[in-house]
């Protein structure tokens, strides 16, 4: 077969069923009625196909919403029912009302903006230390064992414990802040690689090095790529972790230089005795988690999956 047209060759290879369908029956003779029929059927189920992919899911927007709905009329009537004191248990309107308070007072962005920031900052500077360092331990298998228990007792170790420490270590700084979230993302990032490393099928590797690839190659043009389904899983529990460690060292640390962020919103309600506070802040903690992965992971991984045919109703 001419060079050139591997690559063609190579793109019908991983095309979807009925494309490899429309170009089988116009490489066959075209005079046949047999091979007209399948040619016909053939586009017909790829504009089919082309307009299931367009069509929105409304069920994943309505069913989300509903299930809020419902949540908020059982909230309203547990507090119209009066087992609690309003000013422990607030009601929803309470809630909004506060929210809107501190939002024109400007806490409300600055809390959020300044959580955020350290959070997203804080999760990208784990993923770059935690990548290699699970690469290295997933191909050293010395190194691994070695160093696989400590990571795994790392990850089980609840984050609010590195607290104290960092603001010895550090004072009340947002050092002390980024490197709790350092110690709650890294752990669950590196076995998420790891993980993904392990359910690689050996001949991958074998390929890799028949084709003369080196370690570097092997590991970041084979490996990686192999690994990215288990390595999704590691950055989602790593970004969960992140964030509440997050919130815990934002709630302990306060004061200092500093800034003012979600659990300091949260600590604040505690020490005003102000339950509106409280939820306020509970519910935008909440809120900015479900929008991190609705927004940022669910398309990653909806993308991934279908790239390698594994999402229902996939033609890849």
């Amino acid at each position: 077969m001419p060079s050139n047209q591997l690559p063609v060759v190579e793109a019908i290879a991983d095309a979807p069923a009925e494309t490899r369908k429309v170009h089988a029956a116009l490489t066959r003779s075209s005079s046949g009625k047999e091979d007209l029929r399948e040619l016909e059927a053939g586009l017909d189920s790829l504009q089919s196909d082309s307009i299931r992919k367009a069509r929105i899911d409304w069920s994943r927007i309505l069913l989300p919403v509903a299930a809020l709905a419902v949540l908020v009329i059982l909230w309203q009537l547990y507090v119209s029912l009066g087992f609690k004191r309003r000013d422990i248990v607030p009601g929803p309107m309470d809630v909004i009302s506060q929210i809107g308070t501190l939002w024109s007072e400007g806490k409300l962005q600055e809390a959020v903006w300044t959580s955020l920031q350290r959070g997203v900052v804080g999760f990208l500077i784990s993923v770059v230390i935690a990548t290699p360092v699970g690469l290295l331990l997933a191909q050293v298998a010395p190194l691994r064992r070695a160093f696989g228990p400590l990571i795994s007792g790392l990850q089980v170790l609840p984050s609010v414990a590195w607290v104290p420490a960092a603001i010895l270590w550090f004072g009340l700084t947002d050092a002390t802040v980024y490197f709790v979230v350092f110690m709650g993302a890294i752990p669950s990032i590196i076995n998420g690689l790891i993980s993904g490393v392990d359910q690689i099928p050996p001949q991958y590797r074998s390929v890799g090095k028949v084709l003369g690839a080196s370690r570097l190659q092997l590991a970041l043009q084979i490996i990686l790529p192999a690994a990215l389904p288990g390595y999704l899983s590691g950055l989602k529990q790593g970004w969960a972790f992140s964030w509440r460690s997050l919130m815990a060292a934002e709630i302990i640390a306060v004061g200092g230089t500093i800034g003012f962020g979600l659990g300091s919103m949260l600590d604040q309600g505690r020490v005003l005795s102000d339950m509106t506070i409280v939820m306020s802040a509970i519910l935008l903690i909440l809120a900015v988690g479900i929008l991190i992965e609705l927004l940022v992971f669910a398309p990653i991984e909806k993308r991934l999956l279908r790239r390698r045919g594994l999402l229902a109703g996939s033609t890849r």
